[in-house]
């Protein structure tokens, strides 16, 4: 397998292309991808919008999978292509489809597939459609939990000016909101998605410092959606 250029970086990965129609994401942390994999097919095999997952790379913490064409979502929302609350419309109707499929392991017949990072830079505006990318948080579990985890990590951002984008992610915050309806996330799961953002190795002292501020911002808002 020849790797061919570096198309991006995030926290934990670099993705690499392996010709016109495949890419690599090698993690640069210790990772055991298979079973990231195995959720990607599971999903993808009850028709929820993934990239295929091939079989390859030279160990364990690198993931092959189809290239995808089109910008995230956060660059969608960025450069001006996307409006803010047809973002956070569009991140409720992916969460209520997914949390539509059947869990892959649990016995616990209210469990679902969740995602636990579902944010504006891990969908990606495609021709076929939105196409939700970085599974390697993903585990069966409570839906309530996964919206959660996302109100929390939008609002994480919309409480920090500093971030620059603060605007933004507040209106796709109240997007999300919206879209959930009469889902909106309550005070346990909002408590356990913050706990799992602060047990986060990744996120800055500011990021895990605005965690609390998060938490009281989507109250308001939830509550003022009635």
């Amino acid at each position: 397998m020849e790797i061919g250029e570096l198309l991006g970086t995030g926290r934990t990965a670099d993705v690499y292309a392996i010709g016109p129609d495949r890419v690599l994401r090698r993690n640069r942390l210790p990772a055991d991808t298979r079973r990231e994999a195995a959720v990607m097919a599971h999903v993808a095999a009850c028709g929820y919008p993934v990239p295929r997952v091939y079989p390859g790379g030279h160990g364990p913490a690198d993931l092959v999978m189809e290239r995808l064409a089109g910008p995230t979502m956060l660059h969608a929302l960025l450069t001006g292509r996307m409006r803010a609350g047809e973002a956070g419309t569009m991140l409720a109707r992916l969460l209520r489809r997914l949390h539509e499929l059947p869990a892959r392991t649990a016995a616990d017949p209210g469990h679902r597939v969740l995602h636990l990072d579902l944010h504006p830079d891990n969908v990606m505006l495609t021709p076929r459609g939105p196409m939700v990318i970085d599974w390697s948080n993903a585990e069966d579990g409570p839906p309530a939990l996964d919206r959660a985890m996302s109100a929390v990590i939008l609002a994480e951002v919309a409480v920090q000016p500093a971030t620059g984008i603060a605007d933004v992610a507040q209106a796709v915050l109240g997007g999300l909101l919206a879209g959930l309806g009469d889902v909106l996330p309550e005070a346990e799961h909002l408590a356990a998605a913050r706990a799992r953002r602060e047990a986060n190795p990744t996120l800055s002292a500011a990021e895990v410092a605005a965690l609390g501020a998060a938490v009281g911002e989507i109250t308001r808002l939830a509550a003022a959606l009635g």
